[in-house]
């Protein structure tokens, strides 16, 4: 039943497309490629599920603006697209907000339009799309976590015999404690294993949701760069709020001759940079890898559309290979959800447990 799911899940993007660019050939409109590629990977205060009989079904998330000079805005985003007597919105606003047009710094995002004509960015607290998704993912991870970790704190004596699934939880809670974070972090590992895990779990998820292409899966929350920044942060404050008087001291004062120290610290500066540097590691390579599998997959769909705007012949050509190379694309991106999950976490661990250096055993060491 599952493998059975997993080739669905790999085979329903191109079929859906195929399907899709069969309706565009025979109406013979431009494939704006463009569009939909940014259309999928950008943030939006709509979640598009699917088309029937021309008619789109989209859910529209709640708008959330605070402004410096009118206060509080809530509203929902069909106003943005359709007006009180359900027409179709053709100024692109409401009450005086608009999104950001394309190619501008704030693309997509909602500008407030002041008297003098000029737009400013409000606060923006909106649930969009991005956030939705992983509100749902967040949830997903609770309900698999929490029963299990309630069915371990009432057997703490070992009798008992677990479940298939938290069997597979505690293999994999095991693998990655003992051999990612504690050869990494060093004695106190336990002290860091709760925020490791949970991020591993976080990005499993998340990267794991997006390889399904159906509602309420299909939005890649790791391939938005704020998301990978706030997890980068998160790990950044873990490498250098708890780091020891050694890690600080090897920052400010290294072992290296006197000459590269004073009066020049060029020693220090490089160390004090790399602070920052391992953090934007973190962030760029987690969010790079998990955009471009997905562009890559995007990429291929868009060729049936560009394929059957050409012809019939070239367009079934086209979508073979699209097809082929899709379900090749999906099947590497299962093992790229993981991969990118254990090198966060990998990372992470590796970075935290130098910052440990010369720290001493504590006591929640077994």
């Amino acid at each position: 039943m599952r493998k059975a799911f997993i080739i669905l899940s790999l085979l329903l993007i191109p079929t859906i497309a195929f399907a899709r660019a069969k309706d565009a050939s025979k109406e013979s409109k431009p494939v704006d490629v463009q569009g939909v590629i940014f259309g999928h990977i950008l943030d939006s205060y709509k979640w598009e599920i699917t088309t029937v009989k021309g008619k789109e079904i989209s859910l529209y998330l709640p708008v959330v603006l605070y402004s410096k000079t009118s206060g509080w805005h809530v509203f929902s985003s069909r106003k943005l697209y359709f007006n009180e007597d359900g027409t179709k919105n053709s100024t692109g606003g409401y009450d005086g907000f608009y999104p950001a047009p394309d190619g501008s710094a704030h693309q997509g995002k909602m500008m407030e339009k002041m008297s003098s004509g000029v737009f400013v960015r409000p606060l923006d607290l909106s649930i969009t799309k991005v956030v939705l998704a992983m509100f749902i993912n967040i949830t997903i991870l609770l309900l698999m976590v929490m029963p299990v970790a309630g069915w371990y704190r009432r057997h703490k004596d070992g009798k008992g015999v677990p479940g298939k699934f938290s069997e597979c939880m505690e293999m994999i809670v095991m693998s990655i404690e003992y051999d990612v974070i504690k050869p990494s972090v060093g004695p106190n590992y336990k002290a860091f294993s709760p925020y490791l895990l949970t991020v591993f779990f976080f990005i499993l998820i998340n990267n794991l949701m997006a390889l399904i292409p159906i509602f309420p899966a299909g939005v890649s929350v790791t391939g938005n760069i704020a998301i990978t920044f706030f997890l980068a942060v998160c790990s950044f404050l873990c490498i250098n709020i708890f780091g020891t008087r050694k890690y600080w001291k090897d920052i400010f004062w290294p072992d290296v001759p006197l000459w590269l120290k004073f009066p020049i610290p060029l020693m220090p500066i490089i160390e004090i940079f790399e602070i920052f540097t391992k953090p934007v590691a973190l962030m760029v390579r987690l969010f790079a890898n998990m955009l471009s599998g997905h562009l890559s997959i995007l990429v291929l769909t868009c060729l049936i559309f560009i394929g059957y705007s050409i012809g019939v012949v070239l367009g079934t050509s086209l979508t073979v290979i699209s097809v082929g190379f899709s379900i090749f694309m999906n099947a590497l991106e299962l093992l790229v959800a993981f991969i990118q999950a254990y090198v966060f976490t990998l990372l992470s661990a590796v970075f935290i447990g130098l910052a440990q250096e010369g720290a001493k055993k504590n006591n929640v060491e077994r």
